[in-house]
């Protein structure tokens, strides 16, 4: 990804176990989401890549009202601010 910024985060998302496989088919559809980890109780670790911080509040809603979707967290962030350095910060929520 060549970007001036990049901004790579994770979320847990709490699904009703009953909407477990259609709200990953939708998360799936994401193109900035990756689904890292899930289990059968309804938990979802997924992993975005978005190139403004602002964006992943767009995409933490969109998860948020998808059908049976009882919550998404953030649970880090990592601002690489060159992408070509070893420079980054990270946020751990």
């Amino acid at each position: 990804m060549s970007l001036a910024e990049a901004h790579i985060s994770s979320l847990l998302v709490q699904v009703s176990p009953e909407h477990l496989e259609e709200t990953k088919g939708l998360i799936a559809g994401l193109k900035e989401a990756e689904i890292y980890g899930v289990n059968e109780v309804g938990k979802i670790v997924v992993v975005l890549e978005t190139q403004t911080e602002g964006f992943i509040s767009e995409i933490i809603e969109q998860i948020n009202d998808m059908p049976g979707v009882l919550g998404a967290t953030m649970v880090y962030h990592q601002i690489d601010v060159e992408p070509n350095s070893k420079k980054s910060i990270s946020k751990n929520s």
